[in-house]
Formats: structure tokens, C-alpha cells, sequence
């Protein structure tokens, strides 16, 4: 019943925005995934709803007719959610969230407390992990993603920034070890990298307008989190490629220098994602809000 109602609700908004790519922007989903919902609500109901051509989207003529019942029956829903909320500025019961261990640790927990103190009769849960969970399956209401999502009608995304991996090592072991000119000099310098769940990550760089390069390290040390390997950059162990949010304050006060400048890191973009409902429930939009006005701007720049 979930689908069928989030699908209707998606269908209305296709015909309300006159096309599927603007409707896809309204609703923080790809154009793929609206189409998808579409072709599933037309096989559930065994008609066309839409006429399609290169130029033009319109509806068939049971198409218009289905519009003007869902139109009526989301307008409905709609109002009865208002209903409920109001009188209601607090968020209320109990808030599921699932983050990445030192972003979570460092920007989203601080927050969310300070939200959570702001609403007395909400219960907060924070999982701090790096593994990419399954938000309906085990009942989370909102998580963090670093990196891209996958194309589905399961999840909806809030872009909230972007960062970059950076490579960097102390000025001591660069005394020490000699400069690095071109990419090539990393197979005689110390790394430090991050097997990531038993698989060594690759690094990914890119020069300026250049496809990226999946670059894996010959680390002479193998950490499995990123305060870990920024400490051991600290101390002159090698070698480090971190997120630029982590090492921005050690970068300033030269205690680390970043080695290769002409090789960053593609984006990497950070999202807010929660699973597709027909209709939000208020803690969850509350809590998406907050964070999305309050993550620090050198975060929040590409939201």
C-alpha cells in the first residue's frame, strides 16, 4: 500500500510539473526513478496514464481521469497530515539515524543533540558505522551517505555538500623522504591507507578536466579509520589521503602539508537520505531541515 500511494503521489506531481525531469527535481529523485514508479503504477492499473514522444508528455485519457481522482485523494492526505500536525512544533517519538563513524562523530551527533535537546518529547538514536545499511530493512528513519547512491524508488536524497580526499604528509617526513613531483614518486614513499572492510580502497585522483586515476597504494601501514591514519600522517608514519574536512585545521597551522596538489580527489557528494514514503513524518522533515541549515559552509557550499 506504501508504493501504490507514493507512486500516485509521484504521478500527480509528473502531471502538475509538466514533465518528468522537472517533477524528478521537485521531489529530490532521478528522472530514471520517476519513470520507473510511473511504468510500475500503469502495470498495476493495465492502462497508459501518459502519451509519450521526444518533444512532448501528455496524458491519455485515462491518464486525465486517474489524475483528477489521485489529485483529490493526495490533496486529501495532504490535508489530513496538516491537521495532525498542527499544534504540533515538536518533533515526536523516536528518531532512527545511521551515520559514517568520524563525520557522524565530528558534524551530524553534535547537532542532532543539540536538535534533540530543542524537542523534549523526541527520543534520538544515532548508529555511528561505515557501512552502507539498508534504511528499510532495518528501520532506520534518516541517514548520512559519502559517495554516489544507487538509481532507486526506495530512497530519496538531500544533497548537503561534497567533499575531497586530499593527499598529505607531515613536513618531517617530507624532509626527511624528499618531495613528490608526479605520481609516479608514490612508489617510493611510505603510505598509509584504509582496508576497508578487508578491501584495500583505491585512491582516486584527477587532474583538472583528466579522466580520474584508481590508484592502489603499496601501504607500508593498513588502518581501518581515518583519525587512525591522520595521526600516523601526524607522526611522520607517510603518506595519507583523508577527507579535506579532517586535516583543514592541520593543513592551516602547517602541521600537515598536502603533496600533489594538482591531483585531487573527484567530489565525493554527501547526502541526507531516507526512505520514499508518501508522506514525511514531521521528526523526519524537522531533523533534514536542521541539518541542512546548519552544517558548517565549507560542507553545505554545493547543497
Amino acid at each position: 500500500m506504501q508504493h501504490e500511494l507514493s507512486a500516485i503521489s509521484i504521478f500527480v506531481t509528473v502531471v502538475e510539473a509538466g514533465s518528468f525531469v522537472k517533477a524528478a527535481e521537485q521531489l529530490h529523485l532521478t528522472r530514471s526513478a520517476i519513470s520507473k514508479n510511473i511504468a510500475r503504477l500503469e502495470d498495476q492499473l493495465g492502462v497508459a496514464l501518459f502519451k509519450r514522444t521526444t518533444r512532448s508528455l501528455s496524458m491519455t485519457d485515462e491518464g486525465a481521469l486517474f489524475y483528477e481522482h489521485s489529485r483529490r485523494a493526495v490533496n486529501e492526505i495532504q490535508n489530513a497530515a496538516a491537521l495532525l500536525d498542527q499544534g504540533k512544533i515538536n518533533a515526536t517519538g523516536r528518531l532512527r539515524m545511521s551515520v559514517p563513524v568520524l563525520f557522524g562523530q565530528l558534524f551530524a551527533a553534535p547537532l542532532m543533540v543539540k536538535f534533540a535537546q530543542q524537542h523534549a518529547d523526541l527520543q534520538l538514536e544515532i548508529s555511528f558505522n561505515d557501512r552502507t545499511v539498508d534504511l528499510v530493512e532495518e528501520g532506520f528513519d534518516l541517514c548520512i551517505r559519502i559517495g554516489a547512491l544507487p538509481d532507486t524508488t526506495q530512497l530519496v536524497a538531500k544533497p548537503i555538500g561534497e567533499h575531497r580526499m586530499l593527499l598529505c604528509a607531515s613536513p618531517d617526513y617530507l624532509n626527511e623522504a624528499g618531495p613528490l613531483e608526479n605520481i609516479e614518486d608514490l612508489d617510493h614513499h611510505a603510505t598509509i591507507a584504509d582496508p576497508h572492510f578487508g578491501q584495500m580502497q583505491k585512491w582516486r585522483l584527477q587532474k583538472e578536466n583528466t579522466e580520474p586515476l584508481f590508484i592502489k597504494p603499496k601501504a607500508k601501514l593498513l588502518l581501518n579509520d581515518l583519525q587512525a591514519i591522520k595521526n600516523a600522517a601526524l607522526a611522520g608514519a607517510g603518506i595519507a589521503w583523508l577527507p579535506d574536512w579532517l586535516i583543514q585545521n592541520e593543513l592551516q597551522d602547517g602541521k600537515l602539508v598536502q603533496v600533489l596538489e594538482t591531483m585531487s580527489s573527484i567530489a565525493f557528494p554527501i547526502h541526507l537520505v531516507w526512505p520514499t514514503l508518501p508522506f514525511m513524518p514531521l521528526k523526519t522533515r524537522l531533523a533534514i531541515d536542521y541539518l541542512a541549515q546548519h552544517l558548517p559552509p565549507e560542507l553545505n557550499k554545493q547543497a
